[in-house]
């Protein structure tokens, strides 16, 4: 098949996240498919932008996969710059449509912008393709600016964005969700239910070292961090991903005060709130907590089999009853890590997998507590709850598993669409 892409936030190892794009595309490519990647050239969630964008689209290919990056205006925070941002990429989409479709004759369109409204634009493409028109949900929206950052319902980018929410279960011919408890929701907003398939996040086993092999080494800086507090004789605590409101990581620091001198804590990453928490880390003196700028993804299996325990917090807000998808569960799952889940979700794949500990959120002292039951085990019934963790994401969460069932939903229910279509 041929497969457009549209992700605005997609990325690359070398570039960052978005990394779910990427891997899909690539199992695809290795079974044969064809994939056009259309994303933004600037993006606050990638740790590089991509280079020589400008004035016009620029093509690349990556591993198999032809991205082509469309020139957009940078911007911070969740301002009207990324409005900006958003606006010029479905724009400059919209116009390259007809084009697209002569160049890429796609079969299957996505829409996978994080955002709904890329649904339009990928409306128009598909029906200009005769093509299976798929809506890949990552978050509700409109229901999770208002939900975490407390925006208006009649704001008028959440009406916008309901709008398209309400276009896409209605015209979509599948709906690929990876939040698993969303079947009432989109009901109530128009989707029927056939149309709907679970496709989580996963990992990709090529960047995971095989048994008996070393990871790439880690950076001085965190190799250091970590030798030092391994010295003292502390359990380390380890934290890779997002510093954003949505991490709960005051949660993690105000649980570092109570946690006593046992624990060190080791946090690795970058995001809106970075500069915020090493204010409070400099000022309230807290020595058990280190700090890092982010490292490179292939170090990630490194840092994680270094800590003894991994931590992952959400804030208590309810629209994680819909469940919840998180990309780092799946890396702390696959390197075996123990870990601390400070959560109340629609699932819990911590408590599923029985690789460690749940504790309610936004509660530091239940984290520290929780913490130190965990600290407290014998190193090895931590190895257990790790490997459990493990074989979870071996069985259900490695992107060539989650790439054939994506493909298959398609097919299955594309067939059907295309069906009706003719007809």
């Amino acid at each position: 098949m041929n497969i457009l892409y549209l992700n605005h936030y997609a990325g690359s190892p070398a570039l960052g996240m978005e990394y779910r794009p990427y891997y899909l595309a690539r199992e695809w490519v290795r079974a044969g498919h064809a994939v056009q990647m259309l994303a933004a050239s600037f993006s606050h969630v990638r740790a590089r932008q991509p280079q020589g964008v400008g004035p016009g689209p620029r093509d690349e290919l990556i591993d198999g996969i032809d991205y082509r990056w469309y020139p957009t205006p940078a911007y911070q925070g969740n301002g009207l710059g990324r409005v900006r941002n958003i606006a010029s990429f479905l724009w400059q989409v919209r116009r390259d449509a007809r084009r697209l479709v002569e160049r890429v004759k796609p079969d299957v369109v996505i829409a996978s912008s994080t955002y709904p409204m890329d649904i339009w634009v990928a409306r128009h493409i598909a029906g200009l393709a005769n093509a299976v028109l798929v809506y890949e949900v990552h978050d509700l929206w409109p229901l999770s600016p208002i939900e975490l950052s407390g925006m208006s319902p009649w704001h008028p980018f959440a009406l916008v964005c309901q709008a398209a929410e309400d276009a896409a279960y209605r015209d979509a011919d599948v709906v690929v969700s990876m939040l698993p408890r969303v079947d009432e929701h989109m009901a109530e907003h128009g989707l029927d239910l056939r149309k709907l398939f679970i496709v989580p996040n996963g990992i990709s086993p090529d960047d995971w070292p095989a048994p008996g092999t070393a990871a790439p080494a880690l950076r001085d800086d965190v190799a250091q961090a970590l030798a030092a507090a391994r010295a003292a004789g502390r359990t380390i605590v380890g934290y890779a991903g997002s510093m954003g409101r949505p991490n709960a990581l005051d949660t993690l620091l105000d649980a570092a005060k109570l946690a006593g001198d046992g624990l060190h804590f080791v946090l690795v990453g970058d995001g809106h709130e970075r500069a915020r928490l090493q204010r409070r880390i400099a000022e309230e003196g807290l020595a058990n907590v280190s700090w890092l700028p982010p490292i490179p993804k292939a170090q990630i299996p490194a840092f994680l089999q270094a800590v003894d325990i991994a931590y992952i917090g959400w804030q208590r807000v309810p629209i994680y009853r819909f469940g919840i998808a998180p990309n780092k569960l799946m890396d702390y799952m696959m390197a075996g890590c123990a870990v601390l889940h400070s959560v109340e979700a629609g699932n819990d794949p911590v408590a599923e997998a029985r690789c460690g500990l749940t504790v309610p959120p936004e509660d530091p002292q239940a984290v520290a507590d929780g913490l130190r039951q965990l600290a407290a085990l014998p190193a090895e019934e931590r190895a257990a709850m790790g490997a459990r963790g493990r074989a979870f994401v071996q069985a259900e969460h490695t992107y060539p598993v989650l790439a054939r069932r994506f493909l298959a939903a398609v097919s299955r229910n594309g067939a059907i669409a295309m069906h009706a279509h003719a007809a």
